[in-house]
C-alpha cells in the first residue's frame, strides 16, 4: 500500500506544499518512485509528516525540528524549553492584557505608560505631554514614580496659561513676568518634592544623559521665549538658593 504525494498530504491534514517543502529542507526523506516516476508513501513517510506538524502546531520552528533527529519521538528537552518560552509569553500577554484593560478604561493614550495616563489630560498642553514622553525613556524606576506622583497630584499651576501662550517674539518684558510668576508655584513644588533634585539619579543612561535629552526635546517642543522663560526661571531660582530663600 502506497499513497501519492497528494493524498499522504490529505492524511496528514498538511498541504501539498508544504510536503514539498519538507523535503527540500531534508525533513523528510524522498520516497522511492513507481516506474510511472510518481512517488510512493508509506507508513513512515506518513508518521514522520504527522510528527513534523504536530511539532510546529505545537510551536516549533522546522530548524528546531530538524536538530531534534528522525528518532527522537519524545524530545523532552526541546519540549520544556518550548513549555517555559511559552509561560514567558502568556505573562506577558497577561501583563498586556491589564495594560490594554487600563488604557480602555481611562481613554488614555498609548504612547505613554499607564501610570502617567491620568495626567495626560487637557491640562497638559501638547508640548508638555511631548516632553512627558521623551521622560519616561530616559528616567529610572525612582525617577519615574517621582515623575508620576508629581504630575497626577500637583494642582496646575495658574500661570501656566500664560507660558503655554507665549508667542515666539514675547517682548522681554512679557518674557520676565512669566518668569518670575512662575517661581513661587515652582518654588513651593520643588520644597514639596524633594525628589525632584534627584529626578535623573538612577536614570539607566546616567543623570547626564537624561539631563541632555530632556534638554534637547525642550528644544524642540517649546518656542524661543518659553525657552528664555525656563533660563529666566532657572537662574531666579538659583538666586533665591544663593541668597538662603530657597
Amino acid at each position: 500500500m502506497s499513497w501519492s504525494t497528494r493524498e499522504i498530504a490529505e492524511l496528514a491534514g498538511t498541504s501539498l506544499r508544504a510536503v514539498r517543502h519538507y523535503h527540500e529542507v531534508g525533513l523528510l526523506e524522498e520516497p522511492e518512485r513507481r516506474a510511472n516516476g510518481y512517488k510512493q508513501y508509506g507508513v513512515a513517510h506518513l508518521v514522520r509528516v504527522l510528527r513534523i506538524k504536530r511539532l510546529t502546531d505545537l510551536g516549533f520552528s522546522l530548524s528546531q525540528i530538524a536538530a531534534m533527529g528522525d528518532t527522537d519521538d519524545h524530545p523532552e528537552e526541546a519540549l520544556r524549553t518550548l513549555d517555559a518560552e511559552l509561560a514567558a509569553t502568556i505573562e506577558r500577554l497577561q501583563r498586556v492584557r491589564v495594560e490594554l484593560g487600563l488604557i480602555l478604561r481611562q481613554a488614555a493614550p498609548t504612547d505613554l505608560p499607564t501610570e502617567f495616563a491620568p495626567a495626560a489630560d487637557a491640562t497638559l498642553s501638547a508640548a508638555d505631554r511631548s516632553l512627558v514622553v521623551v521622560m519616561t525613556r530616559v528616567l529610572g524606576p525612582q525617577g519615574l514614580q517621582t515623575y508620576a506622583d508629581l504630575l497626577q497630584n500637583t494642582p496646575v499651576d495658574p500661570v501656566d496659561g500664560d507660558f503655554d501662550a507665549l508667542a515666539a517674539d514675547a517682548d522681554e518684558a512679557t518674557r520676565q513676568g512669566v518668569a518670575e510668576r512662575m517661581v513661587p508655584f515652582l518654588r513651593t513644588l520643588l520644597d514639596s518634592n524633594p525628589g525632584l533634585r534627584d529626578l535623573h539619579a538612577d536614570a539607566p543612561g546616567g543623570a547626564r544623559f537624561a539631563r541632555d535629552t530632556a534638554g534637547k526635546a525642550m528644544q524642540d517642543v517649546y518656542n524661543p521665549a518659553q525657552l528664555d522663560v525656563i533660563r529666566r526661571v532657572g537662574a531666579l531660582m538659583a538666586a533665591d538658593r544663593a541668597d538662603g530663600t530657597s
